[in-house]
This record gives C-alpha cells, sequence and structure tokens, in this order.
C-alpha cells in the first residue's frame, strides 16, 4: 500500500521577476499532486495578477525587509505539509520532480531534507555539466551512500568543502525538524549553507536524489550574482568554513573556493 504524503510548492516571490510565471506553471504540472503557495515580503500588483491567473493564494511575511533568511523561514514555515519545497521564483521544475522527492520520502522517512541534482539555465538554455556541476556532484558523492545518510559525518562530509546542495532543489520534511528557525537573517548569500549546516547536527539524514530534476538559473541581475561582485561571498564563505575547520585552514579553502564564483557569470 502506498502512503499518502501531503507536499507543498511555496513560491519565494520578490519584486517582479520576469521568470515567476514560468516558476509557478513548472510546480503545478507536477505529475504527482502538490499545493502550491507564493509566500512574498514584497506584495505587489504584479505577484497578485499571476495568483489570481493560476488560482495560487498569496501569504505576506509580516517580517517585510528583514533580510532572505526571514523570508526563507517564513516561506517552509507557511505550508501545512509533511514535505515543503521552497521554490526560487526565478528557477523551474521538471514534471518528476515531485514524484521522485516522494517516492525518495518514502523510502527514507527520517528524512530531515531531501534534494535533488540539477542542471542550470543560462541565457535561456539547459547546461548539464560544467565545471561548477562537476566540482558539485564530486562533493556530494557521500550522500550517494544511502545506508549512512543519517550519519552526523556524511551528512557534514558532503559540506565541508563547498555549498553543493542547491537551495531551490531541497524538500523539508517538516515533521522530522525540531527546529524553529533554520535559516539565519544576518547573512545575504551563505543562508542555505549555514542552514544545510545547522540541520547536518541534527537527528535524521539528508537524502539525495540523483537525477537533475530541476533547473537553477543564472542571470546577471540574480541575487547571488550581485552579492558575488559586492565581495560579500567571501567574507561569508569563510564564516561558514569556520564551523567545519580551525581558522587557518578555513581561510585556505576560502581562498581556493573564491576561483567557483566565477562560475555564477556568464
Amino acid at each position: 500500500m502506498v502512503v499518502s504524503v501531503s507536499h507543498t510548492f511555496v513560491v519565494l516571490a520578490y519584486k517582479q521577476s520576469p521568470y515567476l510565471e514560468s516558476c509557478i506553471q513548472s510546480v503545478l504540472r507536477q505529475t504527482s499532486r502538490s499545493q502550491v503557495l507564493i509566500a512574498t515580503s514584497t506584495p505587489n500588483d504584479f505577484i497578485d495578477a499571476l495568483a489570481d491567473t493560476y488560482d495560487v493564494k498569496v501569504k505576506v511575511n509580516p517580517k517585510q525587509g528583514k533580510g532572505i533568511g526571514c523570508d526563507f523561514d517564513f516561506a517552509w514555515q507557511c505550508a501545512d505539509s509533511e514535505l515543503v519545497t521552497i521554490a526560487h521564483q526565478d528557477d523551474i521544475y521538471d514534471l518528476f520532480y515531485g514524484e521522485k522527492i516522494l517516492q525518495a520520502y518514502r523510502k527514507h522517512p527520517d528524512s530531515i531534507i531531501l534534494f535533488s541534482d540539477y542542471y542550470e539555465i543560462r541565457n535561456d538554455r539547459k547546461v548539464k555539466t560544467n565545471l561548477n556541476l562537476k566540482i558539485k556532484r564530486l562533493l556530494l558523492a557521500p550522500s550517494r551512500l544511502d545506508r549512512l545518510g543519517h550519519r552526523t559525518a556524511i551528512k557534514r562530509s558532503s559540506i565541508c568543502f563547498g555549498n553543493a546542495i542547491c537551495c531551490p532543489a531541497v524538500t523539508f520534511a517538516k515533521n522530522n525538524i525540531s527546529l524553529d528557525s533554520i535559516f539565519t537573517c544576518d547573512m545575504k548569500c551563505n543562508i542555505d549553507w549555514q542552514g544545510w549546516e545547522k540541520l547536518s547536527r541534527e537527528k535524521g539524514r539528508f537524502t539525495f536524489v540523483p537525477d537533475q530534476l530541476m533547473g537553477h538559473r543564472i542571470y546577471e541581475q540574480s541575487t547571488t550574482s550581485a552579492i558575488i561582485a559586492d565581495n560579500i561571498r567571501t567574507q561569508e564563505d569563510l564564516q561558514v568554513y569556520s564551523k567545519f575547520w580551525p581558522a587557518w585552514i578555513a581561510k585556505g579553502i576560502t581562498k581556493i573556493y573564491r576561483l567557483s564564483e566565477k562560475s555564477n557569470q556568464l
């Protein structure tokens, strides 16, 4: 007998993204049944119009202007389902994303987070592999050890050399997370990475689905690209690395990791 599991895509919308409609369409056409919501801290007529078009409810974050981390925390908390995916407005989800995540959760009901592999979208073209993606897949090699996914050392080994987990590819198992807050509001770039570090110390497993099930868009106006240009990412990288390594090692890894920033440029 197949156990019924509830799942929600919470589309995190900000201002007026030209890609928001494509994101909404991708989560609505999933092969598995999921609820869809929009969460925003910048309510406007553009978002409301799309919500009306696709009959999707909008939830407004009362803590507006507190930072991206607070927006993320609001998004995963505003759904009542067992599983919650924070869908970034610029990205798209393949037809089988929800179905494959649900299958993985039924196999590993002790999961804290479940996440898939992904491809990049550059100039509206799918990029299935490049140096950046190859490095991240190499870093995720320990996550393929299915039987050991619950061990703290395995969870941390996939994120101690870099942020190999793509944030929009992640689904949260709410019932297995004891934390009231996952993300920090005082970061601009590494809010997801510090979140994975925080969750890696919790009881439960990180479950990796090695299929490319969603597309992460890279473009010049994206938040990540802007943060890299301001050199904020380097400062935050050191902050997160220091949670895994002694200071002198953290500084060395940060210098090497800076080279990967170039992969976020067109």
